[in-house]
């Protein structure tokens, strides 16, 4: 099949825009693997102490002839998607030594849970948090004593982090190792049911929490597709996975079958042996591309936007929001997962998952079929799903035929034909919307605007009774710079509870929606921010404010509305309290949402 030739105008139009800082990447990645296997230029006395502790593996080590894998691990028992990682490094060992290797734990990333955090004070360290994994998985494989480096991390920040972190080390293969989903808890629809009742005082807390408790209820995964399911999904179609490993729920047998598998194709492809496949290799702009399509077929979290071109810089490759906007407007929408709708990702995965939805898109020639993957060259790789025959793991061909149409459907009879990702631009500034759980007759919403500097005075707002008439709600200052961008996802259930009143409602913000927001428009990551003096910051109560996800406009319709004087907020409460000091740093030096708010680019 042809390449669809706007994803190959678009992948032309990333490489010549990011040919310099590509350049340049790719002739450091060349530097260091010249320079062959790491240990061999230690020190007797380096290697000494990267080994003492390493029992029946010393001697192995100190001969330095096997690859030895360092494992960079997010486990925390705080998080359900990471708590099933505490017996992953003692599994892994035991397979490195079976597959002629040997492994060792690199070190720890923070995970913390914006799930926990939603609403609270710590989500203001949530986006900086990426960065601060980042930094992390820079020290952990400073050591520079690895052959190939496995990855071990789910959630929101944590695999962008990563990611970052890898690209950095780019000589070093590297392989993504998921963890996999919780069973089914409740269905999402009557969950989001309970809170819209609460948030109403028609149930208690009680109730509240024995339908949240009932929702998220052991370990793995959240299964609702926000942004944990959609890194899972990013990391298969941007080849760091094996193919189809992204969604088998943990503590099972095929699931510990293919964390064994993923230690051995570590081992395989390092730079002493004949399959050397470096991570900056394979994070090129296709694989980049391709994770584009797969945000877009799957109606991914909006939160990839933030993620993906800060991603993508870490290996030299530079996204702007109309690569996002373009690729939205040529790729169908193949999916209906929670909250786009009633599914949960454990649906998706029986309904022929992954597999299905990549073998889907190569056949419309919507994705690179040459690219470059762990598992090896080329994308129909993919296509296939793992199966434990015999107690054996084998790849086999994955369905061709959707098994349920009521959850993921051929990109020939899509539930939408694009992706439902549009970038808006005009005189408020540069952001984004989601569109694929907006009911089509709100993508044009056009009403007074209602000002807000924090999310809690919405709430107030609504608790009073104040939403009375059609509404564009303004939460500004909510930009990384103000108070490190926290996800504003508490105010769906008022937002949805006004809009189901008969109200047109919108969100304007410069802060972020979770990947668990859906059918309320919202324009988010609007920038400049509200702090940097962006056009949020003249917006006026009663001001007429359109939002057309249609055209893909942002706009105020005020006269003399650019030559207004910026508000300047009180933002010194973001400074202190829950860790918030200790990122002073990050806030006077992050850069726009636009381009991946990070302090390390």
């Amino acid at each position: 099949m042809t390449l669809n030739s706007t994803i190959a105008r678009v992948t032309d139009r990333i490489r010549n825009r990011s040919q310099v800082q590509r350049g340049e990447y790719l002739k450091r990645m060349g530097d260091a693997a010249a320079s062959g296997p790491a240990r061999a230029h230690l020190a007797c006395g380096n290697q000494a102490h990267a080994y003492a502790a390493m029992g029946a593996d010393k001697a192995a080590l100190a001969e330095g002839r096997l690859p030895n894998i360092g494992i960079v691990t997010a486990y925390n028992d705080m998080l359900s998607a990471h708590q099933p990682y505490e017996v992953f490094p003692e599994l892994i060992r035991t397979a490195a030594r079976k597959a002629g290797a040997t492994a060792q734990v690199a070190g720890g990333v923070p995970a913390m849970c914006d799930g926990v955090t939603q609403g609270q004070p710590g989500m203001e360290l949530s986006l900086f948090s990426r960065d601060v994994i980042a930094l992390a998985t820079g020290v952990s494989m400073s050591h520079n004593t690895f052959d190939a480096a496995l990855y071990l991390g789910v959630c929101d920040k944590i695999v962008p982090g990563l990611i970052i972190g890898a690209a950095t080390f780019s000589h070093v293969p590297a392989v993504f190792v998921p963890a996999g989903p919780m069973t089914s808890g409740i269905p999402n629809d009557e969950k989001a049911k309970v809170r819209q009742q609460f948030a109403l005082g028609e149930v208690g807390r009680d109730k509240l929490m024995e339908s949240e408790m009932a929702s998220y209820h052991g370990p793995g995964t959240c299964t609702f597709y926000g942004t944990a399911n959609t890194n899972q999904m990013l990391m298969e179609f941007m080849g760091l996975h094996l193919p189809g490993a992204s969604f088998v729920n943990p503590n099972t047998p095929l699931r510990e079958a293919l964390t064994v598998a993923a230690v051995e194709r570590a081992a395989q492809i390092t730079a002493q042996g004949n399959d050397y496949r470096p991570v900056g290799e394979i994070l090129d702009e296709r694989a980049f591309v391709n994770g584009l399509v797969g945000l877009m077929a799957t109606g991914g979290s909006t939160n990839l936007v933030l993620h993906l071109p800060a991603m993508a810089r870490a290996a030299g490759i530079i996204l702007d929001l109309e690569d996002f906007s373009d690729i939205s407007d040529v790729v169908p929408l193949m999916a209906k997962v929670y909250p786009n709708g009633l599914a949960d990702v454990n649906h998706f995965h029986a309904a022929g998952g992954l597999g299905y939805m990549i073998g889907q898109l190569l056949d419309a020639g919507l994705l690179h079929p040459d690219a470059k993957t762990v598992a090896g060259d080329g994308l129909d790789l993919y296509r296939q799903e793992p199966k434990l025959i015999d107690g054996k793991l084998e790849w086999q061909p994955g369905s061709a035929e959707t098994l349920n149409d009521k959850i993921l459907r051929p990109a020939t009879d899509p539930f939408a034909k694009t992706g439902g990702l549009k970038q808006l631009t005009g005189n408020l500034g540069r952001g984004v919307i989601k569109v694929s759980a907006v009911a089509p007759e709100r993508h044009v919403i056009e009403a007074p605007a209602r000002i807000f500097h924090n999310q809690d005075d919405v709430k107030r707002a609504f608790k009073a009774g104040e939403f009375t008439t059609d509404t564009v709600v303004v939460v500004r200052f909510q930009g990384p710079r103000a108070n490190g961008m926290p996800e504003l996802h508490s105010l769906t259930p008022m937002l949805s509870v006004l809009q189901d009143r008969g109200l047109k409602v919108a969100l304007v913000t410069d802060g972020r929606m979770s990947g668990a927001s859906g059918k309320v428009p919202a324009a988010i990551h609007v920038a400049p921010e509200a702090a940097m003096g962006g056009p949020l910051a003249r917006l006026r109560d009663g001001d007429i404010v359109r939002l057309d996800a249609v055209a893909g406009t942002l706009s105020v319709l005020a006269d003399g509305f650019d030559t207004r004087e910026p508000v300047v907020a009180d933002l010194s409460g973001n400074t202190h309290g829950i860790g918030r000091e200790l990122f002073e740093t990050f806030r006077r030096t992050v850069g726009n949402a636009t381009e991946g708010a990070s302090v390390l680019f």
